[in-house]
């Protein structure tokens, strides 16, 4: 547990806190919650380590397709026209504000989301019986989404999440993935290759998820992240798992590094999301010396070296 969760449980406040302090320049924040976190300072001039380059990229590099993409509701549109439209979950609506929904006409089960939230699923609301929903609460929390300010700097300086998009609501269908929960592949994707990959099961577990981390070959690694349960007993590799990786290329081609999310549901490929930095690039691998091998896959665009 890192400085900010062990003095500021609450997460709310966390984030409120942070954004207090958006008047720091981004690389200034940056480099001291790096500090804070993982107790040890950024080479901005020669990045080695993954967790340094993802600094770098997130504070210098600026496509404005990582806009889109990083918005749950419009990312649907880019995953359609690269052709993979069949992997998109099902759909019950966009919303800019809580009253234009109609909760009568809403599945018993769904999922809701904001759609500029993090991925720590935080900004994610599951209801798996709408007739034990509560209402109130369930208002409450959706209303929050819509009233978060387009431009007010996230926690982690993530920039596509506050480029004056404004935040709504999307609704999607559950997804089941039965009483052990939907298992999560996050391909680690670099120039629009697949290297390495996280494979998260368990996630209702008592304590937190388990994640083991494999290469593209599926091959579990001897590498953990840490303050994560390992994944002890690693699933089989699925069956159509070449399509996955395929989709994965296909959605990361034009980024010099994603982590595409999928699920595998009795063989139907489910399409996530996709995270241009993952963990916010605060992470610390078992062994260390993970975060360099991890930092090599990753070459950043000559134009944000040595800022």
């Amino acid at each position: 547990m890192d400085f900010y969760k062990r003095i500021f449980r609450s997460y709310r406040f966390r984030q409120t806190l942070l954004r207090r302090l958006g008047f720091i320049p981004d690389r200034a924040m940056t480099s001291l919650q790096y500090y804070i976190k993982l107790r040890r300072r950024i080479d901005w001039k020669n990045p080695r380590r993954y967790t340094e380059k993802v600094q770098v990229y997130k504070t210098y590099y600026r496509d404005p397709l990582m806009i889109a993409c990083s918005d749950k509701a419009d990312v649907r549109g880019y995953v359609a026209g690269c052709g993979l439209p069949e992997i998109l979950n099902g759909l019950c609506g966009v919303y800019d504000s809580y009253d234009e929904i109609d909760f009568g006409a809403l599945p018993e089960r769904f999922a809701a989301k904001d759609t500029l939230g993090d991925g720590g699923g935080h900004e994610v609301l599951l209801c798996r019986d709408k007739g034990k929903l509560d209402r109130a609460a369930f208002e409450k929390r959706l209303r929050s989404w819509t009233a978060t300010p387009a431009h007010r700097p996230s926690g982690g300086r993530e920039w596509p999440y506050y480029s004056g998009r404004n935040h709504r609501i999307l609704i999607e269908q559950f997804l089941d993935g039965g009483p052990e929960g939907l298992t999560d592949y996050k391909f680690f994707c670099f120039d629009g290759e697949p290297k390495y990959l996280y494979v998260m099961t368990d996630r209702g577990g008592a304590g937190g998820p388990r994640l083991g981390i494999f290469d593209a070959d599926f091959t579990k690694l001897p590498v953990a992240r840490r303050g994560r349960r390992d994944l002890a007993e690693p699933p089989a590799r699925p069956e159509n798992y070449g399509a996955m990786l395929d989709a994965a290329r296909r959605l990361s081609a034009p980024f010099p590094h994603v982590r595409v999310d999928l699920y595998n549901i009795a063989g139907r490929i489910v399409f996530g999301e996709l995270t241009f930095f993952s963990g916010t690039g605060y992470i610390a691998f078992d062994p260390d010396s993970f975060d360099f091998t991890l930092g090599e896959a990753f070459n950043l665009p000559e134009s944000i070296r040595g800022r």
